[in-house]
């Protein structure tokens, strides 16, 4: 019998864990597709956006994981239409066929309709977007230095980060780092210049998913860092240098990061009824999209109702899509062995954020307590080093980290690319689809 093809789209956290439990496992030939040739770890692109890590310590190229399979594939391509008729994906560099296909897209940032946000606002869901935030930020440090005009200044001077859940929540945080300990060392220069850091979400609290107690903590940490934490207030339009909050209020700032909300992605081919709220594609117990025979979908591109302990279905988080990822290859080995698929449960261990040096919150499941402080920023620097994908991503943010602690910050200063005439490239403010 010919092996089953088995077709993953996408190689995140669900997908990249999905072929790595099938490697060399018999009866299968398993071909992973992503748009980048590499695997990165979306926790901690903030790091990478804001200096801390550098892009090697969060990535690596898929073929070098996948040596030593010898039924795992790797292809270059982006997902154009899927053709269930003809078991058949068409992508921008051509055709594949499989016996199973399985959707681990992930997401993009959601806009929620508005363009000027969407063309303007500084967005961070890849390793391009983490270093043209990183570069933009650079480059208008730079600016400060020589730009005479007070008012463009004063617009200088504001950074808001629209989005208060753990991404905004660390973007934040970080950056109060590098003001409060490495800027006046890195930039002399603006050593009497006052750099405002705003945090603003329309929920009433930091964290939402959170504890009352870990959203407590969050918020005064933050404050006690020098952020301007502004809650109650839903951002509405970015322009004229201006967020514009649905209340009537604005800040004056040119950089608008914007972490406030993600959505799945829609593609021809797959019925229109699969599809739930924020475009993710309902599956049943064992992954299976509905109204389809051998399509699947796993990670933040699905959504499972099944699951007694989560009947809204599961939060939107590393750790489900690993586990996710892991199932669905335990399930395809029963398949080919012709065994019974087991329905999926979410071991839910916690949740977790870092707010600055020494600072985190953890809300834990088993025993159900809620850690703060020092200890839980243990507990965070330990989970995600474990998470990172292989020792050499391990050991090299280990090391950056370790640095950054004893010097009391570290900043990865360079500022990428020139135009053909040498001078700094001017970068758009535009999101990556």
């Amino acid at each position: 019998m010919r092996n089953k093809e088995i077709v993953i789209i996408g190689g995140g956290f669900a997908g990249i864990n999905l072929a790595k439990e099938l490697g060399n496992k018999e009866g299968l030939q398993v071909t992973l597709v992503d748009k980048n040739n590499y695997n990165f770890f979306t926790p901690l692109l903030y790091q990478v956006s804001t200096g801390m890590l550098d892009v090697s310590s969060i990535t690596i190229p898929f073929r070098t994981l996948f040596k030593k399979k010898k039924n795992l594939r790797y292809r270059l391509g982006k997902l154009i239409e899927v053709r269930a008729e003809e078991n058949k994906v068409l992508l921008s560099t051509g055709e594949l066929k499989y016996d199973y296909l399985v959707m681990a897209l992930g997401t993009k940032s959601n806009f929620f309709g508005m363009e000027n946000i969407e063309k303007n606002a500084l967005p961070m869901k890849s390793i391009n977007q983490a270093v043209k935030l990183r570069n933009y930020l650079l480059r208008e440090a730079e600016r400060s230095i020589y730009i005479k005009d007070d008012v463009e200044r004063r617009k200088m001077g504001n950074i808001v980060i629209s989005g208060a859940g753990p991404s905004g929540v660390e973007v934040a945080g970080m950056l109060a780092e590098m003001r409060n300990n490495i800027l006046n060392d890195i930039y002399p220069e603006l050593k009497d210049e006052k750099l405002n850091i705003y945090l603003v979400d329309g929920a009433p609290n930091v964290l939402p998913p959170m504890s009352e107690k870990a959203q407590k903590y969050s918020k005064e940490s933050l404050e006690g860092m020098g952020i301007i934490v502004k809650l109650d207030k839903m951002v509405s339009d970015y322009k004229d240098d201006k967020v514009i909050f649905k209340d009537g209020d604005s800040i004056e700032t040119k950089t608008l990061i914007w972490t406030a909300g993600v959505t799945g992605m829609k593609f021809d081919g797959l019925p229109e009824d699969s599809y739930e709220k924020g475009n993710r594609l309902r599956v049943n117990e064992y992954f299976k999209v509905d109204h389809t025979e051998n399509i699947y979908a796993i990670g933040d591109a699905c959504v499972l109702y099944s699951d007694p302990d989560f009947p809204k279905g599961h939060p939107q988080l590393a750790s489900v899509a690993t586990q996710q990822g892991s199932a669905l290859a335990k399930n395809f080995e029963a398949m080919v062995n012709n065994k019974e698929p087991k329905a999926f449960t979410y071991n839910d261990k916690g949740t977790m954020a870092i707010i600055g040096r020494s600072k985190a919150v953890a809300d834990l499941t088993t025993p159900k307590k809620t850690m703060t402080g020092w200890f839980a920023w243990m507990a965070w620097l330990f989970v995600h080093l474990f998470l990172l994908i292989n020792y050499r991503n391990r050991i090299s943010t280990m090391w950056n980290w370790t640095t950054a602690y004893f010097s009391k910050g570290q900043a990865n200063g360079l500022l990428i690319g020139k135009t053909a005439n040498g001078s700094m490239p001017e970068l758009k403010k535009q999101t990556e689809v």
